[in-house]
């Protein structure tokens, strides 16, 4: 049997780093972050369509909180029924995940491929998604999207001295989407507790996921002074398809 590809987005948190519900760069007020407005658009508008731009996915679940005021105001209409909302989310990423794999266990198949991306990463690539689903091989079980640590790493104690200079040969910096087999990502969140990504579930289990490199513009908005740089990425894109 053929496996087939599914997307999987939480979406149920309020941004805490960001500053949780706050006026966004439009004037728009009381927006959880993936909700703020870029080009035009709500930031998780633009991680749906960045996974959709995949043919090969033939549907998006969204994991949203289950008290979620915002989902319904605004548009998906372009994305028809390949988007499905799931009100299931929880208060970490590791429970909204797992809940939405829960959720859509009666659509997906243990052999099947599901790609969890973050809502606050408004900027993936069409380039590097295909990399990431051509870079697994029948006999895998996950791969995740990374980019090379570039810069000099300094480890430092509480006061915010430096304590020690990190080499940074071998080490890779984590992206979304990570795309691993349902089975075993459904597998691999059971069993952990309180993981900072589905690839480290995995890999707490023995397996060792790919790396597959992804680029610098598919970066996570964590703070308000990133709303800047995503919105001259998608504009610029706009402008040059």
């Amino acid at each position: 049997m053929t496996s087939r590809y599914f997307g999987l987005i939480a979406a149920a948190g309020s941004g805490s780093r960001f500053g949780g519900a706050l006026p966004d760069h439009s004037g728009q007020s009381g927006q959880p972050k993936q909700y703020q407005t870029l080009a035009g658009r709500p930031m998780l508008h633009h991680a749906v369509r960045g996974l959709l731009a995949a043919e090969q996915i033939e549907a998006v679940f969204v994991v949203l909180a289950p008290d979620d005021a915002h989902f319904r105001g605004h548009d998906w209409s372009e994305f028809g029924e390949r988007l499905a909302p799931l009100y299931c989310g929880g208060s970490r990423r590791h429970d909204s995940v797992l809940n939405g794999l829960v959720a859509a266990s009666s659509a997906v198949d243990p052999e099947d491929w599901v790609l969890v991306h973050d809502a606050a990463r408004p900027c993936l690539g069409g380039e590097e998604l295909r990399r990431l689903i051509d870079a697994v091989a029948p006999e895998d079980l996950g791969a995740i999207l990374a980019v090379p640590v570039a810069d000099t790493l300094k480890r430092a104690d509480e006061q915010r001295r430096i304590i020690a200079t990190e080499a940074r040969a071998g080490l890779w910096q984590a992206q979304t989407p990570q795309m691993f087999r349902y089975g075993v990502l459904l597998q691999a969140l059971e069993q952990s507790t309180n993981m900072t990504d589905e690839a480290a579930a995995v890999e707490a289990m023995g397996l060792r996921p790919k790396l597959v490199e992804g680029r610098s513009t598919n970066f996570k908005v964590t703070f308000p002074a990133d709303l800047e740089l995503a919105e001259l990425i998608l504009r610029d894109r706009e402008a040059h398809p």
